[in-house]
């Protein structure tokens, strides 16, 4: 090469060690193809799920925002008019107790706040996201329902409205709850669930660490989980995130990949307070409200305008939700100081490893949601996140009630810093899971230790016993000693009844010597019964409708205790009752279908669309870890309605595999063929292969669009 100008061979070596280095970043897993894009696109897969190349960060969020349109275009625009506090106004009276709550709330007015918080970048990047809402709409009004097109444009800050609404309103806490809370219901359950496991190289098969994602939602309304891949400079991440939220909430890139479960998290807190002239007493002395009017608006039938209005008082903790009786309850909820969530899931999404993924984590901005991690070099982890109170007194069961008001003792205004929160790397099981149950059985033989934390962080035995859901999911770890990539999907759909396995050698011999001739046949129909809820799991139907007809408050003979997980609890504590209870289960079922031993999936179905599937799956607290949650449809039949939604199985080899479905589809937008068409999958127990090379993507190519 001496015959070269040595200019040119600078040139020419600088060009080659250009290629050598996207080569080895491309072995490596960091590579991502955006750094060469030239323009941005969407590539949409024949399932529906939209992969978006952006040639820059803001056109990724743009074109997250136009498909998301084109996707749920409908609903995302409903979700926004909620989050506005202007529901009422847009699609009448419906939508008032919404609009009290969102206004009450203060959930427009902080949204304003929080975006001017962001940094310039991120403002940036919702700036685009909802400038690819107002996109799609402009270019495709035509497939926008008319009553739906009153809110646009969409802002930034509606975007962050709905965050706000969805996040610390709806699942950190809701109108129902606190109703509840204050009629003096105390709801031990988490009202959400999900799944979540974390396998290590030492308990899988291959040595190759695994993730299980499996959150348990309704199927509707702003529970909706949209799947899809983000790539741009910086970040390759694949996953699903609620509707109209603009970044993944559980996801995987090359090397980690995380999910989440709703915890057993307190963050919000009901006080009572003494009203003393026009205000309340507080330690000693009598404070004023801070008191704001607004006016609600409320379209009518004839489509005019009446005006509401809408008194909004706060007290120091917060805003004042009932009036009665000399008292008030205000409303104090954790994370309003926290404006940057969207922000830290985008980062914990462009992590590479685990130490950068736990110094995103430790800016606590996500107010609740344990996480679930594993990683390629084989790390696992369980992390207890929220946003804690600092209480100075009581445990769970006390702050789960109505608080004293009167005294700024009740009074937090801290929260725990990332330190303080129950945590697990790497645990010699080599497994982490969680089922909605406290940290302390995220793991067998436990490795985080509850005594080793404040009594108020989450809730203990007796208060709390372990839920069937959870003892499922432990033997299934616990018991297979190497976990397949294909054991672990298998084992994410097992509807086995882990109760029905506690109870029947009890029930079973009590009714053939205590029953009447039906209660024997019942007895024969579920000892020849599998103990499942397949489709065509013939006892199934009469185990569930005797379950659920039990006081288990008081039904067994022998509670469950810490120290035997696996064992307890169990026994029959009235074997007569419990006999009495088969027989009405028998009557009553017998008389619905014309026999007692009819299949699960004659009376469970799953509808969506034009498509009606037998179901298969239960309750969570039958012991089913393959949950779907069921209301009464026609002729005694039951329809799902909630329960297994996203699903994504993850195992970090090279390159990474990964299998999902979306149990509804991934659209549902009037007239789009992605409407319940993954259903079918998901009768069968199957997933589908995800598609996150660029060359598989184009081998399963629907649609391509290019900005």
């Amino acid at each position: 090469m001496s015959y070269l100008h040595k200019g040119f061979k600078k040139k020419l070596f600088r060009l080659l060690a250009f290629i050598l280095g996207i080569l080895f970043t491309f072995v490596v897993g960091s590579y991502t193809p955006a750094q060469v894009t030239k323009s941005t696109e969407i590539l949409w897969d024949t399932y529906g799920i939209p992969h978006i190349y952006g040639k820059d960060v803001p056109s990724a969020f743009q074109a997250f925002g136009w498909a998301q349109m084109q996707s749920h275009g409908n609903l995302l625009l409903r979700l926004y008019g909620q989050a506005r506090g202007r529901a009422a106004e847009y699609w009448g009276e419906k939508y008032l107790e919404s609009d009290r709550w969102v206004q009450t709330m203060g959930v427009p007015e902080r949204a304003r706040s929080w975006y001017t918080s962001q940094s310039p970048a991120f403002r940036s990047y919702l700036n685009a996201f909802a400038a690819g809402i107002n996109a799609y709409a402009r270019e495709h009004g035509e497939l926008i329902d008319d009553e739906v097109e009153v809110v646009l444009p969409v802002k930034a800050e509606d975007v962050l409205a709905h965050l706000h609404r969805v996040l610390h309103f709806t699942f950190i806490v809701s109108p129902e709850e606190v109703a509840a809370s204050v009629a003096g219901d105390i709801q031990h359950e988490p009202k959400a669930g999900s799944n979540g496991w974390a396998i290590a190289p030492s308990h899988s098969a291959n040595g190759k660490a695994m993730l299980l994602a499996n959150p348990h939602l309704p199927w509707a309304d702003l529970y909706l989980w949209y799947e899809a891949q983000l790539t741009a400079p910086g970040i390759d991440a694949y996953g699903a995130t609620l509707v109209g939220i603009p970044v993944l909430a559980i996801a995987f890139n090359n090397n980690l990949g995380w999910t989440h479960t709703v915890n057993t998290f307190d963050g919000w807190d009901a006080y009572e307070l003494k009203l003393v002239d026009n205000g309340y007493r507080f330690d000693g002395k009598v404070r004023p409200f801070e008191t704001t009017t607004l006016s609600l608006k409320v379209k009518q039938e004839d489509g005019t305008i009446r005006n509401q209005p809408l008194v909004v008082k706060r007290s120091i903790h917060g805003p004042v939700l009932t009036e009665k009786g000399g008292k008030a309850i205000a409303l104090r909820v954790v994370g309003l100081d926290r404006p940057k969530v969207l922000e830290q899931w985008w980062d914990m999404a462009r992590s590479q490893n685990l130490k950068q993924f736990q110094t995103v984590l430790q800016r606590l901005q996500l107010p609740m949601f344990t996480v679930m991690y594993a990683d390629r070099n084989g790390n696992i982890m369980h992390h207890f996140n929220g946003n804690v109170p600092v209480r100075s007194q009581g445990n769970f069961e006390y702050w789960e009630r109505i608080i004293s008001g009167d005294t700024s003792k009740t009074l937090w205004t801290k929260i725990h810093p990332y330190k303080d929160l129950p945590r697990i790397i790497n645990p010699k099981s080599g497994w982490l899971q969680n089922t909605n149950d406290p940290p302390w059985t995220t793991t067998f033989p436990a490795a985080i230790k509850a005594d080793s934390y404040p009594s108020y962080m989450a809730p203990r035995s007796p208060y709390f016993p372990m839920n069937f859901r959870t003892e499922r999911s432990l033997k299934m770890l616990f018991e297979d000693e190497k976990i397949s990539f294909d054991e672990m999907v298998q084992y994410k759909h097992s509807t086995r009844m882990e109760l029905a396995d506690r109870i029947l050698d009890d029930l079973i011999p009590a009714a053939r010597k205590q029953g009447s001739s039906l209660a024997r046949l019942a007895a024969d129909t579920l000892e020849a019964w599998d103990r499942q809820a397949n489709a065509d799991s013939k006892g199934a139907v009469l185990f569930a409708a005797w379950a659920e007809q039990m006081n288990w408050d008081k039904g067994f003979s022998k509670p469950w205790s810490e120290k035997s997980p696996f064992t307890t609890p169990d026994g029959l504590a009235d074997p007569s009752s419990a006999v009495a209870i088969l027989e009405a289960a028998a009557t009553k079922v017998e008389k619905a279908y014309g026999t007692i031993d009819v299949a699960w999936g004659d009376v469970f179905r799953v509808a969506i669309g034009n498509k009606d599937l037998p179901a298969n799956g239960g309750v969570g607290e039958l012991g089913i870890f393959r949950v779907l949650n069921f209301v009464p449809g026609s002729q005694s039949r039951f329809q799902a309605v909630a329960g297994d939604s996203f699903v994504a199985a993850i195992e970090f080899s090279q390159p990474v595999k990964a299998m999902a479905l979306i149990s509804y589809g991934n659209a549902t937008q009037p007239g789009s063929p992605h409407l319940s068409d993954q259903l079918q999958l998901f009768t069968l127990k199957h997933l589908r292969p995800v598609w996150h090379q660029r060359s598989d993507i184009l081998a399963h190519l629907e649609e391509r669009k290019v900005f």
